[in-house]
């Protein structure tokens, strides 16, 4: 049997568009949301909308877990059989132990295997992919494709209006005095993840309002200094304030393209429902 090429392995914090859904050589691993003694796989036995209603109903906010390295190396045993190698695109190794679960997992199946760490996650990792793929159509090797993809991950911004600070303090994602701020004094903050893969607190503003305002600022600056193609609008179940900023910014932009998905379950745990993030690259 001839080998297929090219396998692309990520994991449930990755927006999965229809594209990649259907692909025939992608394989998304899910992570593991925990409430008490129930564990949920992510986008497959536990919708986001399900994960809402339970975090209403019982008061109770869930734990995230990393895919564990068994169900890791069994794929990619299954992989070893009908492809030459892959490549993983996973979501931050900074916020999330998923890219070493994911690369020991390789190691104990023996497979050729070239590691991207997204340092975000998200449409970021969704974009990753598609270049990749993109640099794969045009024959480049699989080393060079994800030596290409880790340099790429400096273009990527994004800024997040949180959804619940309180679902983000307790994920352990914010220092308490962050929380008793924008608790106390009403704060918004406008969080991003870093260059380095890290979530940083980018902004605080004094209303939501404010907060819009100042987001739509930022994507100006970086469009008066950057090449941006396309804008990437992931929420919380909150459709409509996300058309909200599409509408807001393509009186900006108004040749911009846009994309509007929603946040996966895993970002959602921490993030909370109503959180609306953007995510684009710097070219």
């Amino acid at each position: 049997m001839t080998k297929k090429k090219i396998a692309w392995v990520t994991d449930s914090t990755t927006f999965v568009t229809e594209k990649l859904r259907n692909h025939p050589d992608v394989y998304v691993v899910p992570l593991s949301i925990i409430f008490g003694e129930e564990a949920f796989e992510d986008g497959v036995t536990l919708s986001t909308d399900e994960l809402y209603k339970r975090i209403k109903a019982e008061k109770e906010i869930p734990k995230t877990s990393q895919p564990p390295v068994g169900v890791f190396a069994s794929l990619f045993e299954k992989l070893k059989e009908e492809y030459e190698c892959a490549i993983a695109v996973h979501v931050s190794s900074k916020l999330s132990g998923t890219y070493a679960t994911s690369k020991a997992g390789a190691e104990l199946a023996g497979l050729d295997i070239h590691m991207v760490d997204s340092k975000s996650m998200s449409y970021a990792i969704t974009s990753l992919i598609y270049k990749g793929m993109a640099y794969a159509d045009e024959q480049m090797d699989p080393k060079t494709i994800a030596e290409k993809l880790d340099a790429e991950t400096v273009k990527s911004q994004n800024l997040v209006l949180l959804g619940s600070l309180e679902q983000f303090y307790k994920g352990g994602r914010m220092s308490g005095t962050s929380y008793l701020l924008g608790t106390v004094l009403q704060i918004k903050p406008i969080i991003c993840v870093n260059t380095d893969g890290v979530f940083e607190l980018c902004e605080k503003v004094r209303s939501e309002k404010k907060a819009t305002k100042r987001v739509i600022d930022i994507v100006k600056e970086a469009y008066n200094k950057y090449l941006i193609k396309e804008i990437r609008i992931m929420h919380g179940n909150v459709l409509e304030k996300a058309q909200h900023f599409q509408q807001l910014l393509e009186q900006e932009f108004p040749n911009m393209k846009f994309v509007i998905g929603e946040i996966s379950s895993t970002i959602a745990v921490h993030a909370g429902e109503g959180t609306v993030a953007l995510i684009w690259e710097n070219e």
